[in-house]
């Protein structure tokens, strides 16, 4: 996996441990985060005292949890670290407890962002990367440390990643007739492809949020048409659901290309984020109708289909679709 920093910024070598044995997704999302910000590593496996104290950085191992000694454990007596108490609905509720891997993204998330959007080419300002941090805690890795330390079940069965990467720790079957210190190479194997799928998976998310922060100008500056009731996007697949719901009140219809250059589509837009509702549905009588018969209907002869829940429709040209987008209007 490539290195998330900047290769004339090279910081000092650091040993990472963590305990030995069977690994869940909460240490193996602590280990994968500090391997982010600090590529030059030695990885230590192990319950050994005296390796845990030498290390740079202790993750779900050691019983301390003190973030200036780089000490990121939970299990403890005594401890009750958790997010702060937030409103919900109305009303105050405690804040999720922490396991490993929100105390290791709580402390480094900010570097293995700012490394990230580095590394792909799109520096974020202050804000950006704080919203990005908090989202990725909000959206994944507070239910990492919910299903870790019990707080509650997220997902059922294997569904949830928690489970997933579980599945990867060696079994019974694997390990008979291994020596210890080929039981130790193939766990500490599986770990490290679990370190990598997780990485990829908070990669992934990641760079979608960095993409929707670089729309966001683009869609503002974007052309207005039909007396600013339609907002024609060049490039397909951007972000622009938030900013139109947010600061466009007057844009019905969005236009754009489909990702594969064939044809144009119009999209309505939601009353909110995340609502099924339109402010503007297309027209009941196009209701799934393509090509000629929607053709027959519109006028539009290159139309090409509409959805029968008249939120998105298009046309293989930029005139048609937008000719769509008038009669919608009218």
């Amino acid at each position: 996996m490539a290195a998330h920093t900047d290769p004339t910024m090279r910081p000092a070598h650091k040993t990472i441990a963590t305990h030995s044995g069977s690994f869940h997704a909460d240490d193996v999302f602590g280990v994968g985060v500090l391997m982010g910000v600090y590529p030059a590593h030695t990885l230590v496996r192990s319950r050994q005292d005296e390796l845990i104290d030498a290390a740079d950085f202790a993750v779900d191992v050691g019983g301390i949890w003190d973030i200036e000694r780089g000490r990121f454990d939970h299990h403890q007596r005594g401890f009750d670290g958790a997010r702060p108490a937030r409103r919900v609905d109305g009303n105050d509720a405690h804040g999720v407890g922490y396991a490993s891997a929100g105390l290791v993204w709580s402390v480094h998330g900010t570097a293995y962002v700012q490394a990230l959007a580095g590394s792909v080419g799109v520096p974020l300002d202050p804000n950006a990367v704080a919203e990005t941090v908090r989202s990725i805690d909000a959206s994944l890795v507070q239910y990492l440390d919910i299903v870790d330390t019990g707080q509650g079940s997220v997902a059922p069965g294997i569904f949830g990643l928690s489970a997933l990467i579980a599945q990867l720790n060696t079994n019974w079957m694997e390990e008979h007739g291994l020596t210890s210190l080929a039981k130790a190479q193939l766990q500490e194997s599986r770990f490290l492809e679990a370190i990598a799928i997780t990485r990829k998976f908070l990669d992934r998310a990641i760079i979608k949020k960095i993409s929707q922060f670089r729309s966001h100008d683009i869609v503002r500056r974007a052309q207005r048409l039909l007396d600013g009731r339609v907002l024609y996007l060049q490039e397909g697949g951007m972000p622009w659901t938030h900013v139109v719901v947010a600061e466009m009140p007057e844009v019905m219809f969005v236009i754009y290309p489909d990702s594969e250059g064939e044809q144009y589509q119009v999209k309505t837009v939601p009353v909110e984020i995340g609502s099924f509702l339109a402010r503007l549905d297309l027209p009941k009588a196009w209701a799934g109708l393509r090509n000629q018969e929607l053709a027959a209907v519109t006028g539009v002869q290159d139309s090409v289909f509409c959805h029968s829940n008249l939120f998105i429709g298009g046309a293989r040209s930029m005139e048609g679709a937008l000719r769509l987008a008038e009669l919608a209007l009218a």
